[in-house]
């Protein structure tokens, strides 16, 4: 199963209201495993960039002068994404920006349903609790110190981590072969922990207990402790 986790950076808010997409990045999960294969490229929005959107993510009109306008690398960009689904977070922001950007061009638009919201995901498990990506890094103990500025990449690869943990926090492709054989020669399964044959020794001392059983003594007969022992 293929999946692209995907971000955009822009110059504001709306595309209706001219704003442009200037950043996409992706990165490639097969079977929730990151491939290292990633899409990135910054984008020419072919206006002037407002300071409130250069404070977020940095990218200015002299280092976007020179690089490709959004019609030079929308089929390229289409081709990677192919059919596969497309992990955003806050999808409806992204997916408004990259189908007007493609609405304007004649070309085929993104169906709503090709995208998953990790956003909604994450207030959907966790709800009443902030559902950003810095909250959720903080929730998931990810390391984020390197996300002074936004950037569609470094965010999507952000975002990967996340949703690895919206989905469980599991470890994809864990499975060990089962030694009992087959007719192809063994078949491979999920891992999971045996019982141990026989427990392990305690590890208080005998003075301890002693102290202990003194102590639930004084509790009383009602005591929890009366009662379990």
């Amino acid at each position: 199963m293929r999946e692209l986790v995907l971000d955009t950076e822009t110059t504001g808010f709306d595309p209706q209201q001219g704003d442009r997409i200037v950043e996409i990045g992706a990165v490639e999960l097969i079977n929730q495993m990151p491939t290292g294969r990633t899409y990135h490229q910054y984008i020419n929005p072919e206006r002037a960039m407002p300071n409130e959107a250069f404070e977020v993510h940095g990218l200015g009109d002299d280092f976007l002068r020179d690089k490709p306008v959004f019609k030079q690398i929308a089929q390229e960009f289409l081709d990677f994404v192919g059919t596969d689904k497309m992990v955003i977070h806050n999808a409806t922001f992204d997916m408004k920006f990259l189908n007007a950007e493609l609405g304007w061009l004649n070309l085929p638009q993104l169906p709503w349903e090709q995208a998953l919201d990790t956003l909604a995901i994450a207030r959907k498990k966790f709800p009443g609790s902030p559902a950003s990506l810095d909250a959720l890094c903080r929730r998931f103990n990810i390391d984020n110190s390197n996300r002074t500025l936004h950037g569609a990449l470094l965010d999507s690869e952000i975002l990967a981590e996340v949703y690895l943990e919206l989905l469980g926090g599991r470890q994809p492709g864990l499975v060990l072969a089962n030694s009992g054989g087959g007719a192809n020669g063994g078949s491979e399964e999920t891992w999971r922990a045996s019982k141990r044959p026989s427990p392990l020794p305690p590890r208080i001392t005998e003075e301890e207990t002693k102290a202990h059983a003194t102590f639930v003594e004084k509790l009383g007969e009602d005591a929890l402790w009366s009662k379990l022992t």
